[in-house]
C-alpha cells in the first residue's frame, strides 16, 4: 500500500505523516509513505489545496488534516 502526502512540507503536511503512521499501526497494515513536494507531481492528481492524501492512486482528502480514524478506515478498506 502506498500513501502520498502532497504538499510543500509545511507543519500540516508533517502532521498528516505522523497521523498516517499512527493509522497504519491502528489498521495493522504496512504502508509506504512518500512526501510529494514537487508541483508537477502534485498537479498529476488534480488537487487544488494541500495537504492532500493519495492512497494507492486515489485522492482521499485535500486541504485538511484527516483524523487517525479516517486514515485507518481508508487503509483498512484499501487492504481489502
Amino acid at each position: 500500500m502506498k500513501l502520498l502526502i502532497l504538499g510543500p512540507g509545511c507543519a500540516r503536511c508533517k502532521r498528516v505523516e505522523e497521523l498516517a503512521r499512527e493509522a497504519a499501526t491502528t489498521a495493522g497494515v504496512v504502508v509506504e509513505i512518500e512526501h510529494v513536494k514537487e508541483l508537477e507531481r502534485m498537479l498529476e492528481y488534480d488537487v487544488m489545496a494541500t495537504p492532500a492524501v493519495v492512497l494507492d492512486g486515489t485522492v482521499r482528502s485535500s486541504g485538511r488534516v484527516p483524523t487517525v480514524a479516517e486514515l485507518a478506515e481508508w487503509m483498512a478498506a484499501a487492504k481489502g
